[in-house]
């Protein structure tokens, strides 16, 4: 089988238009210094008495901010007001995945998908791995995921 060199031409501009497109998406939360995330719905599982899961999706305003993001060495830090608390970050083909484990057991998970409707937001879900036998008012008892999106921060 012969290709027509203008149907080869075509080809591989199209393959090198595919692969500019992909650098220049990942590029967008690759080079990201600082992210503002903002979740306005929340699930939150747990089990019935007979063992079955259940979910409930309600409303909320989980706000988490995100800087020094470091994908190289894997460091950022999750600011909550003056206060920081260092992540591990991890960049990998346009998702950028932040993680938290806790020695107590719990870990969260925030992964920005380098996907929106704006240049500089992004999609992102914030999960919470964590459950109490006995609900504790006012922290997280059961697992939660909240969906919501991220700004890029100058």
């Amino acid at each position: 089988m012969t290709v027509k060199p203008c149907a080869a031409s075509l080809l591989v501009l199209a393959l090198a238009v595919a692969g500019a497109t992909e650098i220049l998406a990942q590029s967008r939360i690759a080079s990201a210094k600082s992210l503002r995330c903002s979740f306005p719905r929340n699930a939150t599982g747990t089990w019935t008495k007979d063992g079955m899961p259940e979910a409930t999706v309600r409303s909320t305003a989980l706000v988490l901010r995100f800087d020094s993001i470091e994908p190289d060495s894997g460091t950022a830090q999750l600011r909550n007001g003056s206060v920081g608390t260092e992540v591990t970050v991890r960049l990998a083909e346009g998702y950028l995945h932040f993680m938290q484990a806790f020695r107590t057991g719990p870990l969260y998970v925030t992964t920005v998908f380098d996907v929106g409707d704006k240049s500089a937001t992004l999609k992102a879900v914030h999960s919470r791995h964590e459950y109490f036998a006995v609900p504790l008012p006012g922290a997280t008892s059961s697992p939660e995921q909240y969906y919501g999106e991220c700004e890029i921060v100058p």
